[in-house]
């Protein structure tokens, strides 16, 4: 009970977090720049941007925000998972309080600077809210359900929708901030890409004198299975069993360490997938 309370208290922090640093993101080098990150984000940006030039009207960022998530928070909460919802709720709801109480800053009125190290805070505090088993909200919950319902990758849809916000945006106010926020969504994916490793699959090759044991091992710590394989030593030719089996990427240090407690001699060859099909375990949002 202490252990789940400390862990979902770990997770709220760094929900806050991560709402705290988009917010001074969106207040800093986004309104500088005039740029539009992905998702629902950016649209919010936008319905702002034509408030303000079209009908002179500053909008509020904050109720644009959690209307247009509404449904997709909705959506979530009763197909993909409760927890997963809620802690989601806590960073956008910090995102849309704090984004109009937080002054604008200009750090710097270099636009590529902007994009680049705008980029790099927006993907930060979207891992962060990974890390912590939730996400940012909008086209995320419509992707993943997409993604587990209908067994197909949403993810390109997620750029349709993001590469159409931007057209609207480069046609009214000019394509060169357009073209910018590329820059800063790409800048995103790329910290994202390299530091988070929920989505990235690993194959691993065991050579080892248990494999019974280390196989239960590994299903009861992983969920994942393994296949074993008979295999021959060439330099001495003696028998040896070789276990295949493939894992999430960030289980590959937990994975090694049970591997070594087991057999210490196991010759293990660590190979990144880039690509997989069939059945694998996936650990389901709470």
């Amino acid at each position: 009970m202490i252990q789940a309370v400390k862990s979902d208290g770990k997770r709220i922090i760094l929900c806050v977090v991560a709402g705290i640093l988009m917010s001074v993101n969106y207040n800093t080098f986004v309104h500088t720049g005039g740029l539009l990150p992905g998702g629902f984000a950016g649209m919010t940006l936008l319905i702002q941007s034509i408030s303000r030039t079209f009908f002179h009207y500053n909008m509020p960022y904050g109720p644009v925000y959690i209307l247009a998530n509404l449904f997709p928070i909705i959506l979530s909460y009763r197909k993909i998972g409760k927890k997963f919802t809620i802690f989601s709720c806590v960073t956008i709801g910090t995102v849309a309080v704090l984004t109009d109480l937080i002054p604008s800053y200009v750090i710097t009125q270099d636009i590529l600077l902007i994009s680049i190290f705008g980029g790099m805070m927006n993907g930060t505090a979207i891992m962060l809210c990974l890390m912590a088993g939730a996400t940012s909200g909008g086209t995320d919950f419509i992707s993943i359900y997409v993604s587990e319902k209908f067994h197909i990758d949403a993810w390109n849809y997620v750029l349709l929708f993001n590469g159409c916000i931007l057209v609207v945006d480069g046609f009214l106010f000019g394509w060169d901030k357009a073209l910018y926020s590329i820059i800063f969504q790409f800048v995103t994916t790329q910290i994202l890409n390299a530091r988070y490793m929920h989505y990235k699959k690993t194959t691993l090759f065991i050579v080892t004198e248990y494999p019974d044991e280390i196989a239960r091992a590994l299903y009861k710590k992983t969920k994942h299975g393994a296949t074993t394989l008979d295999a021959q030593g060439t330099y001495q030719g003696t028998p040896r069993k070789m276990l295949y089996t493939v894992i999430n990427a960030e289980e590959i240090n937990k994975v090694l360490k049970i591997i070594d407690n087991i057999d210490e001699k196991a010759f293990v060859n660590v190979i990144r997938t880039e690509q997989l099909r069939g059945a694998f375990y996936m650990r389901p949002k709470d």
